[in-house]
């Protein structure tokens, strides 16, 4: 079993991984790893006028099931009220949406599969 501090520094690892993949893909960085009441975005990025937040999620296989199956309605919640603390914080009033990446595999050998607008700030 792996310690959390390996276990955070693999998610960093990916996280940086995945936005990159999203830079060559168009989307502008903005932020990573903002901690925010409730919870922590994951990576801000900009798609034209519109600011992303972009939740990754990194599973080495799907034994135990996909990644994106663990965006569950509670994590949802989390993430639009660390989303809308953003904002506040920043003095932002802009077009937002929420995309998930979810990767399996380990370096290099990675699936990334992208959920542009996965769900809806409610």
């Amino acid at each position: 079993m792996s310690s959390p501090r390996n276990a955070r520094a693999r998610g960093e690892a990916i996280e940086r991984l995945v936005a990159a993949w999203l830079t060559e893909r168009g989307l502008t960085p903005v932020a990573a790893n903002q901690h925010a009441k409730g919870g922590e975005l994951d990576l801000v990025m900009r798609d034209g006028e519109t600011l992303v937040f972009v939740e990754v999620r990194h599973r080495a296989d799907t034994r135990h099931g996909h990644p994106l199956e663990t965006i569950t309605a509670t994590k949802q919640r989390r993430l639009v009220r660390a989303a809308r603390f953003y904002l506040q914080r920043n003095r932002l009033s802009c077009a937002c949406r929420f995309d998930v990446v979810a990767v399996t595999g380990q370096p290099p050998e990675l699936d990334i599969q992208w959920v542009v607008n996965a769900f809806d700030a409610y």
